[in-house]
């Protein structure tokens, strides 16, 4: 079985949670992350933080192998800290193909007055590196004697593990309306950031999808320059507790109520099979850290209901908290492959 979780509005939604737990509970046998250290993803697992910017949030699962595609831009020092801070030595591997991010993209992108001031870019060195893979000039990870041993063809890989049995987990970065061709432009990353794009990033096609995974949060959040409908003022935004601050630049995320519209264009746009749904608690503090369906607030029970007849789409993973066991599955009662 594959499967493909993509965020569904700007990013921020939680993927990183949802990947960890369909990792723990769904005997995942390898999971392959795509994008760059632009985002960041953050499990809380174990009674620990983790914050990822190039491993895959499976990485909880010590079983699983861990992949980062031919489509995705590392960097060295963040890779290799990463591997030594989450203890997954022997099980991670880099796509021979996959950009190498080197010093001067990131001080190119960090005199860029546009990117700094306008479009509010995290200047991690992802957009300059990618003009360079565009112009046939950047460096790929077989390039690199020090990335020898991590080495693989992930399209090889890919295909070994699924004919084998076994299950796939690609885990999107950023989120639909941040893709370079879908999104908010200008107000975007350097490439598409839908399902079409994750797998293409990977070297799949899409007639080996077996689930599409849109990630949601119960209300929007976006970090940087671009249109945010329904906009509140921070004082407001405090006083819901939505405050938060993103994984990588640290800076504070503009906040909204939920928006239908968004989501069901994001729908749309990825093929979605799947909602999963985060942070309910934020919005019915009741809720909060509950696992079963039957034990949530009705309020809450009558807010996903109609989420799902809007968006068609079975909601059927709900967080309820920070930790990764915070989640209520309901995919069984709702008939859906795990």
């Amino acid at each position: 079985m594959l499967s493909v979780v993509v965020g569904g509005f700007f990013g921020d939604e939680g993927k990183g949670k949802v990947v960890a737990y369909l990792a723990l509970n769904d005997e995942v046998s390898a999971a392959v992350r795509v994008g760059s250290v632009n985002a960041g993803h953050t499990v809380f697992w174990g009674g620990r933080e983790f914050k990822l910017r190039i491993i895959p949030s499976a990485f909880v699962n010590g079983s699983c192998r861990l992949y980062i595609a031919a489509g995705s831009l590392v960097r060295l020092d963040v890779f290799f800290r990463e591997i030594s801070t989450l203890g997954v030595a022997g099980r991670v591997f880099v796509d021979k193909n996959a950009g190498i991010i080197e010093d001067k993209h990131v001080e190119i992108e960090a005199r860029d007055e546009y990117l700094r001031n306008s479009i509010g870019s995290t200047l991690q060195g992802v957009g300059a590196a990618m003009v360079d893979r565009v112009m046939r000039r950047l460096k790929l990870a077989q390039d690199f004697p020090e990335l020898r041993t991590y080495l693989v063809d992930l399209v090889d890989e890919v295909w070994r593990i699924t004919s084998s049995g076994g299950n796939i987990l690609i885990e999107g970065t950023q989120g639909t309306y941040l893709s370079l061709y879908h999104g908010t432009y200008p107000y975007v990353t350097s490439k598409d950031t839908t399902a079409s794009g994750i797998l293409s990033e990977v070297g799949l096609g899409p007639k080996y999808v077996d689930e599409v995974i849109i990630v949601f949060k119960a209300y929007v959040t976006r970090v940087g320059g671009g249109p945010l409908p329904g906009e509140l003022p921070i004082d407001e935004v405090i006083n819901r507790g939505w405050i938060e601050k993103a994984s990588v630049t640290g800076r504070i995320r503009r906040a909204a109520p939920f928006d239908y519209n968004l989501a069901k264009r994001a729908v749309m746009l990825n093929s979605a099979t799947q909602v999963a749904l985060t942070c309910l608690d934020k919005i019915f503090p009741t809720s909060a850290r509950v696992k079963e369906w039957g034990k949530l607030p009705p309020e809450a029970k009558r807010w996903v209901e109609d989420l799902e007849d809007v968006l068609r789409t079975p909601v059927t993973l709900i967080g309820t908290g920070d930790d990764v066991t915070h989640m209520i599955d309901r995919r069984k009662d709702l008939g859906v492959m795990t």
